[in-house]
């Protein structure tokens, strides 16, 4: 164990007055966005008992060793509410493992190089969208605000780029289980996102002529039950965000493409889910359909950033336990992220929202969301979500993306609290032989987001 230099009361003094002061500076002891730009390691912006979970817990606890209802209590204050009573009470479990201080193992390859390249050149505009500074059109690349001073920047950001790759294909199972423990529901299906601008990996870029007025193509689709077949849903976004997508679907008893109303975000798709549209990378809605942000805490943060794919595990899938069946929760790595500004927001365009706000854990070295709970109507805590991420290497196993390894979520568990219900989601290689997740494939589009898409996946 390193000898701590800082005490634990050292960065919470620092974290406290920062707030008091009304200001959002990432790092302790140097500033964040300048030990990055230095060297692409956030190790020295702060102190090692930040940088280890050893440290930070004076040894009780290291990498490899398991979370679970008997130690919890030593990293409760580095969890959000939800994960914590489900490690308590529901024998949820997390293994820890080292810090990743790399950046350029936390986010795609080429989307960091774009947000070091572009940094300081982003604005909002007059509507509060966000634009290049330079000429006032639509954002050119990478994350526009990699060194955030507000909450608002945070999630401008977020909205901005769900999966930080121009195109992504997600094939994917969904499990729901059911409060017993059991699996009550199980979905296949495919899940893909384009964005026409701020390109950084496919041609054209930054721009697709034509269609600089969208911020992205979304779909999703299923394939299975039979039931469910073919049933498939697409959001088209405006750039413009205080405007609601147009939301499709298609369903295949009707035979049609049928507009649905798009302001009916706190619905699941399907049966028996958890997880809904506003969900989506806890950005689901457009930026000025929410209001009110405001950061309300940071500090350190236990989160899935690396190490959760198994190049081994057939069609990557993941192993669970937890629950009475040991099916509730995925087998997790968990690491301790130095520093996570928590910020909330409130629905402000949708009357009938069953949530009276949401609270969202963002890792400040990359501003990845890490973990997110709403709350109803009567300000209880509701639902969570929260996921996994990783790079795909392993040797010759390495999944690639151009010229570097593909980055990318691998689960996630989003729980309903009050009911007891979870889904569980995870990426996997392919289905069928023929949906494959990757990323920046040129055929995602004609595949799967446009209206005739929508038609042809219903006829598989």
């Amino acid at each position: 164990m390193t000898p701590i230099r800082y005490d634990r009361a050292y960065s919470r003094r620092k974290f406290m007055a920062d707030a008091a002061r009304g200001l959002l500076s990432t790092g302790v002891l140097m500033p964040l966005s300048k030990a990055i730009a230095r060297t692409g390691d956030a190790s020295a912006a702060y102190p090692d008992e930040l940088l280890s979970i050893e440290n930070y817990s004076r040894g009780r606890l290291k990498a490899g060793d398991i979370i679970d209802a008997s130690n919890v209590e030593l990293v409760k204050d580095l969890l959000e509410p939800v994960r914590y009573q489900q490690i308590l009470k529901s024998g949820r479990r997390l293994k820890l493992r080292k810090t990743t201080t790399d950046i350029m193992r936390l986010s795609p390859w080429d989307y960091i190089e774009a947000t070091l390249k572009n940094s300081g050149k982003a604005g909002f505009d007059a509507k509060g969208n966000i634009v290049n500074a330079a000429d006032g059109r639509p954002w050119i690349g990478g994350n526009p605000f990699p060194d955030p001073k507000s909450a608002v920047e945070l999630f401008a950001a977020q909205t901005l780029s769900w999966g930080r790759h121009d195109a992504s294909f997600y094939a994917f199972k969904e499990y729901d289980i059911s409060p017993a423990g059991s699996v009550e529901f199980n979905y296949l299906g495919g899940w893909a996102e384009m964005s026409p601008v701020a390109r950084v990996s496919m041609e054209p870029r930054p721009y697709w002529p034509g269609h600089e007025d969208k911020l992205r193509f979304q779909s999703v689709f299923f394939l299975a039950p039979q039931g469910f077949r073919g049933t498939s849903f697409l959001n088209v976004w405006d750039y413009d965000q205080s405007t609601f997508p147009l939301l499709y679907g298609y369903v295949p008893e009707f035979r049609r493409i049928r507009q649905f109303p798009t302001d009916q975000r706190f619905e699941p798709l399907v049966p028996g889910s958890c997880m809904y549209l506003s969900d989506a990378w806890a950005a689901g809605d457009p930026l000025y359909t929410w209001g009110n942000y405001k950061i309300v805490g940071r500090g350190p943060f236990l989160a899935a950033i690396s190490g959760n794919w198994d190049p081994a595990s057939p069609n990557w899938e993941h192993k669970t336990h937890g629950g009475n069946s040991g099916q509730s929760f995925w087998d997790c790595e968990v690491e301790l992220i130095p520093e996570a500004i928590i910020v909330e927001a409130e629905p402000s365009r949708f009357p009938r929202a069953p949530v009276s706000r949401k609270r969202v854990w963002f890792d400040a070295r990359n501003q990845v969301v890490v973990g997110m709970m709403t709350y109803d109507r009567k300000g209880l805590p509701y639902r969570s979500f929260d996921g996994a991420y990783t790079l795909y290497e392993a040797g010759d196993k390495t999944v690639k993306d151009g010229q570097h390894p593909y980055w990318s979520w691998t689960h996630v568990t989003s729980s309903d609290i009050q009911t007891g219900r979870v889904t569980r989601l995870e990426q996997v290689q392919s289905l069928e032989g023929r949906y494959k997740s990757g990323a920046n494939d040129p055929a995602i589009y004609d595949r799967y987001l446009t209206q005739g898409a929508l038609m042809k996946l219903g006829a598989v």
